[in-house]
């Protein structure tokens, strides 16, 4: 049987769950939620990256990306930064809407799939 492994788990998520060479991550918020969506999303992408360096891969092996605003009218804003972050021909299956967020400060969330 394949192992689960949960990194940085608490009582109610754990950071990156690996399953069969598959990475699942948590909705990543920026740390610093003073920022608007560019600085917020900047923060979410260098997030991303550590960890999928901390679990052997890199967004060239990105499958799929949800992503949460609080008002779709920063889509352009973050499609700025998201293409600029993309590896070329490299995009992932994605879906990208307007949510009412857990906290108001927060601006933008990321959700991936990602594999080894």
């Amino acid at each position: 049987m394949s192992k689960i492994i949960r990194t940085e788990p608490n009582a109610i998520l754990s950071k990156v769950v690996e399953y069969h060479g598959f990475l699942f991550t948590q909705g990543f918020v920026a740390r610093d939620l003073k920022g608007d969506v560019s600085a917020q999303t900047r923060d979410i992408l260098e997030q991303i990256d550590e960890a999928l360096e901390l679990h052997g891969t890199d967004k060239t092996r990105l499958l799929q990306a949800q992503i949460w605003l609080k008002d779709i009218a920063d889509r352009d804003a973050l499609n700025v930064l998201w293409s600029a972050w993309l590896p070329k021909d490299g995009a992932p299956a994605r879906a990208c809407v307007q949510a009412t967020m857990a906290s108001p400060e927060v601006l933008v969330e990321i959700m991936l799939i990602c594999t080894k």
